[in-house]
């Protein structure tokens, strides 16, 4: 009987598929929500409208050939990306054999996922309640000035309610605002029902699959701390990025070992140009 591959298999060349698996990723999604990105190498300042009259007493009305009284507006400035600001930096050193004999495209794989995964510790940062603004970007929930609802249960339409409320007291544009949540938060308000056992958010037709909340675009992302959520208008946010997520392949650095290397380089800084254009939540899921 002749032999085949079916009896003698350990002598045909084993079959591998050229298809990298990894586990489903978390999106990217701060940058992605609609902030002001400005590209600059070093500190950047970005003037602040003047701040408006707390007491409009301070102007009066004036008649025809009196003096017109004089108003100094107070302007203020954000400052952004200063030069203590950290970058995210990572080498991933392979040998020139496995870069041979690997079944994919290795640097091309390599820099899929160190991308991946540097966008991500960017998008996980900006989400944070971390961060100095000197050496580490702060937060959306480190910020200062912005404006905050006490939960203290799970979160509820009332909650977001009032924080339209607060918004709205805060002038800021309705139609820019956005509702950020964690996936857990989204599906609890998506699953809530009336005493008639009727869900109380009906989705759009006219919307498709983008997710809303009160007529409210939603992002849901697992990167939101726990215990937190915010309404936003991101328009009045700005993120300062010296470079993004920026790939070099290193070939003669580890020359001496037969080996490659791909860096990825990247910097950013974010703060609110008007912090009460930013609501946040705070003690989601906690006993009041």
């Amino acid at each position: 009987m002749a032999l085949s591959s079916d009896t003698t298999p350990q002598l045909t060349a084993e079959q591998v598929a050229s298809i990298l698996t990894r586990p489903l990723e978390a999106a990217a999604t701060f940058l992605a929500a609609g902030p002001q990105i400005i590209d600059t190498a070093g500190p950047l300042r970005v003037p602040a409208a003047p701040t408006p009259l707390e007491d409009t007493a301070a102007l009066d009305w004036t008649g025809q050939n009196e003096l017109i009284p004089e108003h100094d507006p107070e302007f203020d400035e954000l400052t952004l990306l200063p030069s203590t600001m950290k970058s995210i930096k990572v080498i991933t050193r392979y040998s020139n054999e496995l870069a041979r004999q690997s079944v994919v495209a290795l640097d091309a794989a390599l820099r899929s996922r160190l991308v991946a995964d540097v966008a991500a510790k960017v998008d996980a940062q900006l989400y944070s309640d971390e961060g100095d603004g000197i050496t580490t970007p702060q937060g959306m929930f480190a910020w200062e000035g912005t404006q905050d609802v006490a939960v203290g249960d799970a979160l509820s339409l009332d909650a977001i309610l009032d924080a339209q409320a607060l918004a709205l007291g805060a002038n800021v544009d309705q139609s820019r605002l956005r509702l950020f949540l964690r996936p857990g938060d989204y599906m609890a308000l998506r699953a809530a029902k009336d005493a008639d056992e009727r869900y109380m958010l009906q989705p759009d037709a006219a919307q498709g699959a983008t997710a809303t909340v009160l007529g409210l675009p939603v992002v849901v992302s697992p990167r939101i701390p726990a215990g937190r959520a915010a309404l936003a208008d991101v328009s009045q946010v700005v993120v300062a990025r010296d470079v993004m997520p920026s790939v070099a392949i290193l070939t003669e650095r580890y020359a001496d070992y037969d080996q490659q290397a791909i860096r990825v380089v990247t910097r950013y800084d974010a703060a609110p140009s008007q912090p009460d254009a930013v609501v946040t939540f705070s003690g989601i899921g906690e006993a009041a």
